[in-house]
């Protein structure tokens, strides 16, 4: 078996990753064609990656031009303790109000775990007013678990 093979998880190691995680590298492309490169949180609807920014962000702009992104998820400090998602896709974008304010629940409980739903909606509702949503469809998924190797 290669390394490659050997240190590649599993779909539900990749889910149980993500599920883990909070914060995600986000790529978009420029209109120049140089990457856009952001950290931004995250939560996952229905197994799917998503996000939410203000309309007029950068990464909006780029995605209404050209939907392609990729997410990376990592964690570890020493190379033997790497771990890492790679998510390639195409960010799909949610303009149902309610969905864009569920998503944005999803994301604030993500940031500030623990606090209690009802000291979240305010800020959700807030500054959902000019955000918008994506929900990443995968077109292809890399991973990596360093800690395999031993």
């Amino acid at each position: 078996m290669n390394q490659r093979a050997r240190i590649a998880m599993s779909d539900d190691d990749v889910t149980a990753f993500l599920e883990g995680s909070r914060k995600l590298q986000l790529a978009t492309i420029n209109p120049d064609g140089m990457p856009h490169l952001v950290t931004m949180f995250y939560g996952l609807d229905e197994g799917r990656i998503a996000f939410w920014t203000y309309g007029k962000a950068q990464k909006a702009r780029n995605l209404a031009r050209d939907p392609r992104v990729s997410c990376l998820v990592e964690a570890g400090d020493d190379y033997g303790e790497l771990r890492g998602v790679l998510v390639y896709g195409k960010a799909e974008r949610v303009d149902d109000r309610d969905r864009v304010m569920a998503i944005g629940l999803m994301i604030a409980r993500r940031m500030t775990p623990g606090v209690p739903d009802e000291l979240l909606r305010p800020y959700v509702e807030k500054t959902g007013l000019k955000r918008i949503a994506y929900v990443v469809e995968r077109t292809k998924v890399v991973s990596w678990d360093h800690r395999r190797l031993t």
